[in-house]
């Protein structure tokens, strides 16, 4: 049986940290060479970390990038390794380069550039137009990077019928819910379309709004997944490829055939498209002797414990990568606040969490003693700063001018500006991040006081509805064996305590209906009337649609928070302010 012997490093570099990057792909082909591989792949754009969105207009960042990846090829050996990093030609090209015995022996572009959701690469990139495949101890590998291996007519094709036995795919893909599975789905129809082992090779950690999941993969010509990389840490997967078992399931496939013999046909024709294939002998390549390895352990992982690790890690790697060393929340008694303190505990460890409860005259006694002990089942350190006096000193200086109204949100709104106040007070004095507690329900619908509960560096839960928090506690709780976060706060009324016997529902509708509509008008981008035949209320539709359009200054002004859902706001969503469109209009 001809084997072939791949390993892949799920790594998390980090964007622009050149020294960093190369000193752990480095530290990588170390760990590597101890398993003799044929093949050693990182992910998309190792060197520079994904996306470094405008450094790429810096010429010092692409010069540095090309620096690092000569001083790697200059410590690569007898190991063929592919790298992500930015090539400089005419114009700057999303590449892969093929390094042994300290040569670049090719380079690949990418020919597809995602232009959607957060992605941005033609504002930047030039396509590719030369599909390599390489004959690596006799064993022909096409590499491709992220977006190519989506489309069925991309350079996988050409290089399946150009004689290519494995596909090394490697990408920067940011996570959402079901993208794993849909991800699966996609490289089984892929790698049985075209008889071909794929292995799926990304990046791992958290860059700003965005996760990358990692979820690596190998999956053979029959569609099924031989190896696998967990989800959220990085990872060295080692796996033997049966390459024989692609030659025998070709011999079997009448239709590749044809497709080899038209293209044939083109080729001596003189005709070609704008896109060829190039093939690449690496001459004196052998392959070695090499140790046994141990199949490697996968954990699967459910909806909200997937969600969970997303958050856990962008929220660790936001602070981590951004010089920060401690977090401050505050702290209500809420569920919000209590996911968000959960998460801060778990990602940063409770010794770099403080939570400020800052009560008011409307706060209730069930809110200090769930606030009071959620703080002692994480460990972290709570002060307690009434905001009462301070209230009054407001209302007092304003009340000549107030004089002749009634109170409002006015009077509420002070109470959440008051509360911002005095988080970013501890914010600057003692070096520590704001976390904002604000879901993906409130902030489309603008449930949330500018200035107030929106102050803050980073929003942790931005892009989860309502529904999930309860759900991502319930599953933390689980977790736990026991009511980590207490059972009153997921069980009582949501509520912003700014007023008396003040509810959520009081504004908006049940988070059980906000939530779908939300789903279907900003991820689903469905018309007014498609959401109203799924059976909702047509004035609940339009008073959502009508908060969501109304409200796109508030969230422009909001944090940045990690993107879970399909479309989250802001990269991914991107609407004027000022517009006088409206779908209610049509």
């Amino acid at each position: 049986m001809k084997t072939f012997r791949l390993a892949m490093a799920q790594i998390n570099p980090r964007v622009g940290d050149f020294k960093g990057n190369r000193d752990k792909i480095l530290s990588y082909i170390d760990r590597a060479r101890k398993f003799s591989p044929d093949f050693l792949a990182f992910p998309e754009l190792c060197i520079t970390g994904y996306p470094p969105e405008d450094l790429l207009l810096k010429p010092g960042f692409i010069a540095g990038n090309l620096k690092t990846l000569y001083e790697i090829r200059d410590k690569v050996g007898d190991m063929v390794v592919a790298v992500g990093f930015v090539d400089r030609r005419d114009d700057i090209y999303n590449a892969a380069a093929l390094l042994y015995n300290k040569e670049i022996i090719d380079i690949y572009h990418k020919m597809f550039l995602p232009n959607y959701g957060v992605f941005d690469e033609n504002r930047y990139f030039q396509s590719g137009d030369v599909i390599p495949i390489y004959n690596i101890g006799g064993v022909m590998i096409g590499v491709n990077i992220c977006e190519d291996i989506w489309y069925p007519g991309g350079p996988i094709y050409e290089q399946t019928l150009a004689g290519a036995e494995l596909i090394v795919n490697i990408n920067a893909s940011p996570y959402n819910m079901g993208k794993t599975k849909y991800r699966e789905i996609m490289l089984s129809t892929r790698a049985v379309d075209n008889s071909v082992i794929i292995a799926y090779l990304n990046t791992v950690g958290g860059q700003d709004e965005l996760v990358f999941d990692g979820g690596s993969m190998v999956v053979d010509q029959t569609g099924e997944v031989k190896a696998r990389a967990d989800l959220f840490k990085e990872e060295l997967t080692i796996v033997d490829l049966d390459i024989d078992a692609v030659f025998m399931s070709r011999l079997r496939d009448p239709r590749r055939r044809q497709e080899v013999r038209r293209m044939t046909a083109r080729q001596s024709g003189g005709r070609r498209s704008d896109r060829y294939v190039n093939k690449i002998f690496i001459h004196d390549y052998q392959p070695s002797t090499k140790p046994k390895i141990s199949p490697s352990q996968y954990h699967s992982m459910t909806v909200e414990e997937e969600v969970y690790n997303a958050l856990v890690l962008g929220l660790s790697d936001y602070v981590g990568k951004n010089g920060f060393k401690n977090v401050i929340i505050g702290l209500s008694g809420g569920i919000d606040s209590a996911i968000v303190a959960a998460i801060a505990a778990d990602a940063l460890g409770c010794q770099n969490v403080t939570v400020l409860f800052m009560p008011s005259v409307f706060t209730s006694t069930e809110s200090r003693e769930d606030a009071n002990e959620l703080a002692c089942n994480l460990g972290v350190k709570l002060f307690e700063i009434p905001v009462k006096n301070i209230y009054n000193s407001y209302i007092s200086e304003l009340s000549d001018f107030f004089k002749d109204t009634s109170p409002n949100e006015t009077e509420e709104n002070l109470q959440a500006r008051i509360r911002g106040n005095l988080l970013m007070a501890f914010s600057n004095k003692f070096g520590s991040l704001v976390l904002t507690t604000g879901n993906k329900s409130e902030m489309s619908v603008g449930y949330a006081t500018l200035y107030g509960d929106m102050a803050g560096g980073f929003a942790v839960i931005k892009d989860v509805p309502k529904i999930l928090v309860y759900e991502l506690a319930l599953w933390r709780n689980k977790k736990a064996g026991k009511p980590f976060i207490p059972v009153r706060i997921i069980t009582k009324a949501p509520t912003a305590e700014l007023r008396d016997n003040q509810k959520d529902t009081d504004t908006l509708p049940p988070y059980e209906l906000l939530d779908p509509v939300l789903k279907a008008y900003v991820e689903n981008e469905m018309h007014f009337e498609e959401i109203v035949s799924l059976g909702f209320n047509e004035a609940t539709v339009k008073k959502v649609i009508d908060l969501i359009d109304k409200n796109e200054y508030k969230r422009r002004q909001a944090p940045p928070g990690i993107k879970i859902t399909r479309k989250a706001f802001g990269k991914d969503r991107r609407f004027p302010i000022t517009n006088s469109f409206s779908i209610l209009k049509e």
